[in-house]
Order: C-alpha cells, then structure tokens, then sequence
C-alpha cells in the first residue's frame, strides 16, 4: 500500500485530495496546524464515510514553520508521495501579513524539501505552485514558458518555492514537480474567496437574510476551475516516471461580473450591472440593488488578467478539465442556496 502525506490536508484542495487517494487504495497522512477552533469541516466525512477511510486516515500536528517538527514527522511515516498544499492562500490578505506568508509559503516548502532530502529514500513531492506567479501577465495565455511577474507577497512567496523545488530536483536528483494551477473553486472554498463569497451571498440574499454584496474589482478576469479536476493532476504528475512542471488551467477566461451574474442567475434571481467603476452595481428586474463595488475590496496591485495553457498536461499526462464554467457556478450555488435556506430555516 503506497503512503501518501499532504501538508494542509483540512483546505479545499487537501479535503479533495485526501479522498481521492483514499479511493485509490493509499494510506493518507495528514498535516495540520493546531487550533483553538475545530478546522476539519471538510474532512470530517472521510472519518466517517467507512472502515476502509477510517483505517487508513492519519492526521498529525504540525506547522509550515516548524522544521524540526516536520523532519519527525517524514522520518516516522517515510511516505512515498508528498503533496505540499499547505500555504496563507489569501491573496488579498498576503499584503496584510507578508511576513507570515513568506514563512509558510516560501521557507515552508524549503523545510520540508529539507526533510525529504534526508529521507534516501525515492520519495515523490508535489508542490503547490499558482497562477498568481504570473501575475502582471507578459503575454496570453500563460505557459510553462512564460515569464513570471507576481504582484502580491503571496504570488511572491509562491515563485521562491517554485524555485527552490525546482533547485532540489536539479542539485539532489529529487523527484520533484510544480503544478502551476489556475484558480479552481469548489462549494468547499473559503468563504473569503471571491467565488465562495459571492455564490454564498446569492443565496443569503435569496433567502432574507443578506440584503447586499459588496465586491472589489468586478472586471478581474480569471481561468476558473473545479477543485476535483485539479487534484486528480497532481496525482498524475507524480505517477510519471521522470518529474517536470505543469500548468493545470481550463483555456477560458471570466470576469468577476460574469461569475457573479451566473450565480444570480441560477437562484432565479437575474440581475444587470450598470455604472462605472466604483459606482458599478448590480441590480434585480425589481431595481433592488443586489451588488455593490468597495474600494476597500481593491489590492494595492491587482491582477487584471489570467489564462492558462493547459496544453502540456493533456499532451504528456492526458490531463484535462472536465467540469466547465458553467457547470462550476452550478454546483458551487446549489450548494450555498441548499446552506442558506437551512440557515433561514433555524433562525
């Protein structure tokens, strides 16, 4: 039975990725961060879901920042694929705690690369990369080959990684890849992300219990994905025989707007935009305003655009997409309109 470990197994991607290796027969390992609330909501099912899961599901504690903590750790499960997913995600709140994120984001993955190098033992590593290394984009679509430019602390601390992943494969002969994915949401985003907040107001707002969304930069376009799909590639980057980075994208870009005009769509509650600028909002047929812009919602330096190339993986992995945009804002709205109308039913 082959042993898998994932740094921030209780995220979306980590959740996702803990079950779909469950299911492939793995023993998972788990890292997560000790805290004085309960942060497994996304994994709770799989302890739950059977024996099978049950048995071989093992969680530990431990943090990004804490290498020594770490080196026990690998040393005592000795996996054979590590998935390195932990990370301060948050674009918007990397310019408020850089110095945090550059510690998990950045020298994390140096201390547990670190680790494995140790191990002698021809340990797999997946590092988490991100469309936010492009950036202030240089040229459309973004490639493996396209020169990177990251406009925040986090796209910042994720090229050091990059990097630094790239160095161990090369200096140590360590098989180690990056995946370079393009956003992919999920109904188990964070409530703090764009997607998740915006599919959780409509049905808020639905329901009686929201009267407004408030959103930054409503032109922002971005390759949105689902969660799942993307998962399911880093599992296949790390069953080739030699190592290598890819990007992992859908080809198609949306605005904010877009997004945000979809899900209100589904919800039966069809809404247009007019104005400029801060002064854009977004209205019912009744001329209810449903959707405001807030300055305080805009970054210091914004990514304007992203479009990723997904051509590689699905030429040396037969990797790609299967759930399209439209289908993504389906499921991530039913599932907030599902959260919501319980929420009105127990208030």
């Amino acid at each position: 039975m082959k042993k898998a470990m994932v740094t921030g197994i209780t995220g979306q991607d980590g959740s996702f990725l803990a079950e779909f290796l469950l299911n492939k027969g793995y023993e998972v390992h788990g890292l997560l961060r000790r805290s004085s609330i309960n942060n497994r909501e996304r994994i709770d099912h799989l302890a739950l879901d059977s024996k099978i899961h049950r048995k071989n599901l093992f969680l530990h504690y431990s943090d990004m920042t804490d290498a020594l903590n770490l080196t026990r750790i690998v040393d005592k499960v000795r996996p054979d694929e590590v998935y390195n997913l932990a990370a301060q995600t948050h674009v918007g709140i990397s310019f408020e705690i850089p110095d945090y994120t550059a510690q998990v984001d950045a020298l994390g993955s140096i201390r547990l690369l670190g680790a494995l190098k140790d191990l002698n033992k021809d340990v797999k590593f997946y590092q988490a990369s991100t469309s936010e290394l492009f950036g202030k984009v240089q040229e459309v679509p973004q490639t493996e080959k396209t020169p990177f430019y990251p406009r925040s602390p986090y796209g910042v601390s994720k090229l050091y990684a990059y990097w630094i992943t790239i160095n161990y494969r090369e200096a140590y002969n360590m098989f180690a890849c990056n995946g370079i994915l393009f956003n992919h949401e999920s109904e188990r985003r964070g409530e703090n992300f764009v997607t998740r907040k915006i599919t959780r107001s409509v049905g808020r707002i639905k329901y009686g219990l929201q009267d407004c969304l408030y959103l930054g930069n409503l032109l922002a376009k971005r390759d949105w994905g689902y969660a799942p799909d993307f998962v399911r590639g880093m599992w296949m980057m790390l069953q080739e025989d030699k190592p290598n980075d890819y990007v992992m994208a859908t080809g198609e870009t949306h605005t904010v707007e877009e997004f945000c005009s979809r899900a209100f769509e589904y919800a039966g509650m069809p809404i247009t935009f007019e104005g400029k600028d801060t002064k854009r909002t977004g209205k019912l047929e009744n001329g209810q305003i449903v959707v405001r812009v807030d300055p305080r919602y805009f970054r210091p330096t914004d990514v304007e655009l992203l479009l990723g190339d997904y051509s590689k993986a699905k030429r040396e992995l037969g990797w790609e997409p299967a759930v399209t945009f439209r289908k993504l804002v389906e499921i991530m709205t039913k599932y907030d309109l599902e959260l919501a109308n319980k929420e009105r039913i127990l208030s």
